[in-house]
């Protein structure tokens, strides 16, 4: 009986040196040519994993895509070319595993790697991104789990002993998608609340008073209710860190809606009377115009001047307060994932 150590039993891939036929004596032997094929291709598809999910750069990841589809091929013909080991039934249940997450890369990621563009767009779009990345990891961990037992077989079928080692792919994949489904989770309970926001700057953005108060108001129930839903969520091996982040990203929100946006709306109402007190002097002939319409002109400059001063002060706070609670959510986030996300 022989001995293999198992370094990474992840996808069957590499970077191919040699377009050569081979021919193996025995079973260790083309096992052995096996796992040298793929150890390094597995390490770069693992990082290619990780990196859909954390890289902000589409170009980037569909980079490494089309890297990793590049070296597909070139395994593919490798193996192919290759002896069998008594038959073909185990190369043919390895080409099998690499043509499929060969299509995997194809469509499922690719489409994923479009929909990113979007994502951030609506919740609707985010949910479907994040679904959509779910069911491709899910689909690579079920290709994993088939590969190694197809590994595991004819390893029993030759009587030759693995030794496993903590870097087998089919556990961290399994370790890392649990890790993700409770981040994307959590994710997609801030979000629902994050939108309103994005929504809510863009009606300040235009000056638009109704839509900022519809939209102040439509984020301060979302941070509410999201509150309540944080309550029934669970940790993650006992973490908490991304519960409280969001919580003081709603708590936040809150404020912002409840207290600070009325103090904006209010100034903007001001300017508005402003803007129309000033038209009408201006359409008004100097001969014609009345002390009341130019002393009421007047007070409203002094107003208007002490308004922008208090408005220009509440959007410095806001900022800062925004930019401090989303980073700190954004390295909560980053944290957690270094955290639980098995290393390489």
């Amino acid at each position: 009986m022989k001995t293999i150590t198992l370094k990474l039993t992840l996808i069957v891939l590499f970077v191919a040196t040699s377009m050569s036929a081979q021919t193996f004596n025995n079973a260790s032997e083309y096992l052995d040519f096996i796992a040298e094929e793929q150890e390094e291709i597995t390490k770069n598809m693992w990082k290619y994993t990780k990196a859909v999910a954390h890289s902000k750069s589409a170009r980037s990841i569909d980079g490494k895509r089309k890297k990793l589809l590049k070296t597909i091929d070139q395994a593919i013909a490798k193996i192919s070319k290759a002896d069998g080991f008594e038959d073909d039934d185990y190369k043919n249940k390895v080409l099998k595993h690499m043509t499929f997450n060969k299509d995997l890369l194809n469509q499922d990621y690719a489409k994923i790697i479009d929909m990113k563009e979007v994502a951030e767009q609506s919740y609707d779009a985010m949910e479907a991104y994040i679904l959509a990345q779910e069911m491709a990891d899910q689909k690579m961990e079920e290709s994993q789990q088939e590969y190694e037992r197809n590994f595991y077989e004819f390893t029993a079928k030759h009587n030759i002993q693995i030794i496993e080692s903590e870097s087998d792919l089919g556990k961290k994949m399994k370790i890392s998608n649990e890790v993700f489904e409770h981040y994307h989770d959590l994710y997609l309970t801030y979000f629902k609340v994050y939108i309103n926001e994005v929504y809510l700057m863009d009606a300040i953005q235009k000056n638009d008073v109704s839509a900022i108060q519809q939209n102040a108001n439509a984020l301060v129930t979302a941070a509410k209710e999201g509150l309540e839903i944080l309550k029934t969520k669970n940790t993650y091996k006992n973490d908490k860190s991304i519960i409280e982040a969001t919580k003081k990203a709603f708590e936040f929100f809150i404020e912002e809606g409840e207290i600070q946006i009325p103090k904006i709306t209010e100034f903007l109402i001001l300017n508005e009377d402003f803007v129309k007190i000033k038209t009408a002097l201006e359409q008004t002939n100097e001969r014609k115009r009345t002390k009341e319409q130019v002393d009421n002109y007047n007070k409203k400059v002094k107003e208007v001047n002490n308004g922008a001063n208090n408005y220009n002060k509440v959007n410095a706070q806001l900022n800062t307060k925004r930019q401090n609670v989303i980073n700190g959510l954004n390295a909560t986030n980053v944290n957690f994932l270094s955290k639980h996300i098995p290393k390489d």
